[in-house]
């Protein structure tokens, strides 16, 4: 996905009310209220003084014209912060036929409705079959290891349990994570955060949900996937948090 126009850099001053931030733009030194797209906790990426990049929309009509899209973190990586465009990284790759068992579906919908107060943001199909696809954005990374989640997500668990239920129905299921950095090698539940979410990941895993986890490309040009990333389910190591 290449961004409409150039980034702008700047330091992050403060994120707050969790939608907004105020941004010193770096060349003209002028502090700017940006949008932030972004309804995690951004832990690791949301630090005062944090180099970032941020866009600036063609929209006139919009009232906040600026989008928070990287934060730089204090080791050095930039990391994608607009989970807006998370699913769209996945639909693009869908249509690029980047993801190799994926090519036997040609069509696919987004935001389906499975319930009545659930949906899942992705179903491939063909003929015969359905593939459901849960999408979760990660920003949080203990190194080596991208992390998800970065705070209590009963919603996320909620979603795992449907997945789990698809596959019971005969469908196929899918949790897929997206890494919109480029310093991980592998991908782990944060048990540190959230236990529960990684023994519900780890049940369904063993249940016939498939997980997924992608590293992007981040560059001011744009951002895509570009990688899959191993999963890490082991719960006998001694967990440390490193932030």
């Amino acid at each position: 996905m290449k961004y409409e126009t150039p980034l702008l850099e700047g330091i992050l001053l403060k994120r707050y009310k969790r939608f907004l931030a105020d941004v010193k733009l770096s060349d003209t030194g002028k502090t700017v209220l940006v949008h932030v797209p972004n309804t995690g906790s951004m832990l690791g990426v949301k630090d005062p003084g944090s180099f970032c990049r941020i866009s600036i929309s063609k929209n006139l009509k919009r009232k906040i014209p600026y989008t928070l899209e990287m934060v730089r973190t204090k080791e050095g990586a930039w990391v994608g912060v607009n989970t807006s465009i998370t699913n769209t990284l996945v639909a693009e790759a869908f249509e690029l036929k980047t993801i190799k068992h994926w090519k036997k579906f040609d069509k696919i919908s987004r935001e389906v409705k499975i319930s009545d107060d659930s949906r899942l943001d992705i179903v491939l199909s063909n003929k015969n079959k359905k593939c459901f696809i849960e999408v979760k954005n990660v920003s949080m990374a203990y190194p080596p290891s991208a992390v998800f989640p970065d705070a209590v997500t009963k919603r996320g668990q909620k979603h795992l349990l449907e997945l789990a239920k698809l596959v019971k129905k005969g469908h196929l299921a899918e949790i897929f994570f997206v890494v919109q950095r480029e310093d991980c090698v592998d991908f782990r539940p944060c048990d540190e955060i959230d236990a529960e979410y990684g023994k519900l990941l780890r049940l369904v895993s063993k249940a016939g949900v498939k997980i997924q986890c992608w590293t992007c490309k981040v560059t001011p040009e744009g951002i895509w996937l570009s990688h899959s990333l191993p999963i890490n389910l082991d719960d006998s190591r001694v967990l440390t948090s490193r932030n």
